[in-house]
């Protein structure tokens, strides 16, 4: 387990669950997903740990209640799949849920936390969706999300081919896009999903395009429109930053 800033001491404390494995990339331009996301959520006075949980690494049970909240990534895998950390990671989930824990999921972290809580999660019939996307906020959102002023549309960078198709039971859609019925998800008052990226930048969504290309995952004209398109749209990284670390630290 990897750590930001020593022993707790009566620090917050947050958990990253990296579901991803880092690609030299991104280990060398941003430290690592984990790197990634500590420089949108970390605030002065944190402690900030990593849990590798896709190679099977995990906070011990007795340690939950040390944390303010966990952050769940994005993966290559699918969040559908039947892998034995998959199942682990739901297993954590339903636990981290019965003790009122905050949980942020981003793209598969979002589509796990919509499996774990009781929904479905399938490919996306309408193919890939990778680029920057508008999508719009519910003005029941839009109430809860208030105070922080965001516009009622928001653009993100997307890059998924599953999606959640069916909520769990006491789920509310928080967003919408063209593409996607459910961009957006909270559970209670402890539990979001965003399908989107708010933590990438747009050099990590051109250096993901290459990767799909080289392991066949998408042609490479649409891999060229996709790039074009990109480099038009600039997404909205301040206002998803402001959201993120408002939801995990209770601030909404």
């Amino acid at each position: 387990m990897e750590m930001e800033g020593g022993e707790s001491g009566g620090k917050r404390r947050f958990g990253v669950l990296l579901c991803a494995e880092d690609s030299d990339y991104v280990r060398k331009k941003h430290g690592g997903y984990f790197g990634v996301f500590v420089r949108m959520l970390a605030e002065e006075g944190e402690r900030w740990d990593v849990y590798r949980v896709a190679r099977g690494e995990f906070p011990e049970e007795d340690e939950l209640g040390l944390y303010d909240g966990f952050v769940i990534t994005g993966s290559c895998n699918d969040a559908h799949g039947n892998d034995p950390w998959i199942h682990h990671l739901i297993t954590l989930i339903t636990k981290l849920n019965s003790i009122n824990k905050k949980i942020l999921g981003i793209c598969f972290g979002h589509q796990i936390l919509g499996r774990a809580l009781g929904g479905k999660v399938t490919r996306s019939p309408t193919g890939w969706d990778i680029g920057v996307r508008t999508i719009t906020l519910s003005s029941s959102s839009s109430l809860a999300f208030s105070s922080l002023k965001l516009p009622s549309k928001l653009s993100i960078i997307e890059c998924h081919r599953d999606e959640i198709r069916e909520l769990p039971a006491k789920a509310e859609v928080i967003a919408w896009s063209e593409k996607t019925g459910i961009e957006m998800f909270k559970y209670g008052d402890n539990i979001m999903g965003i399908q989107g990226h708010p933590e990438y930048t747009r050099d990590i969504l051109l250096h993901l395009i290459d990767r799909l290309i080289q392991r066949n995952y998408i042609m490479e004209a649409f891999a060229v429109e996709t790039k074009l398109k990109a480099a038009l749209w600039e997404p909205d990284i301040e206002a998803w930053q402001r959201l993120c670390v408002s939801f995990l630290k209770g601030r909404l």
